[in-house]
């Protein structure tokens, strides 16, 4: 069972409810069609982006798209709250990436470390192009220069949970994306 590291007090405001997720999802699709065509490879960086990329990948359908799907798990956090500065595989992809236009996933581009990383490796593997999707873009964060290409919303200098993303485990099931406040 994991243990939350929350303190008793600490309160979680709703930054974005299901609502609002959902319609940005739907638009992020259609967006993502529009630019990348209806056959893209989904690759989410685990395990943040595992909600988030399963409603992407059903809006894609819905908006006319044939997409495929694989996975990689990717870390510059460990078990903190704060980047190490490195990022490391946990899980590496199993689809051929060469020649496919690959659309990363992630959660949040906070320090951009992750989806920089994940983004170099699919271009040395001969990916046709490498584009990328967040769900939350926090600015003013980043240490190394990236952008995403598809954004879903602008964070606000907050430690979010929810809708896929957590603190020590815990709180990756809630439908929302909150921020921890105290």
């Amino acid at each position: 069972m994991a243990m939350s590291i929350l303190a008793p007090d600490a309160k979680i405001s709703v930054l974005f409810d299901e609502h609002q997720l959902a319609a940005r999802v739907t638009g992020l699709a259609q967006e993502i069609v529009a630019r990348m065509g209806t056959m893209p490879l989904l690759i989410p960086v685990l395990k943040g982006s595992f909600i988030f990329a399963a409603d992407l990948l059903r809006a894609l359908h819905v908006a006319g798209a044939v997409p495929d799907m694989d996975f990689i798990s990717l870390s510059s956090y460990g078990k903190g709250s704060v980047s190490r500065g490195e990022v490391t595989i946990l899980r590496d992809t199993e689809a051929e990436i060469a020649g496919r236009d690959v659309l990363i996933v992630d959660d949040i581009l906070e320090s951009g470390r992750t989806l920089a990383f994940a983004k170099d490796l699919m271009t040395a593997r001969r990916a046709k192009s490498v584009m990328t999707c967040v769900l939350l873009n926090k600015p003013g964060k980043l240490a190394v220069q990236v952008q995403a290409d598809f954004i879903g919303f602008e964070c606000p200098d907050k430690f979010v949970i929810g809708y896929g993303m957590d603190v020590a485990h815990a709180y990756r099931q809630l439908p929302f994306v909150g921020a921890v406040e105290g």
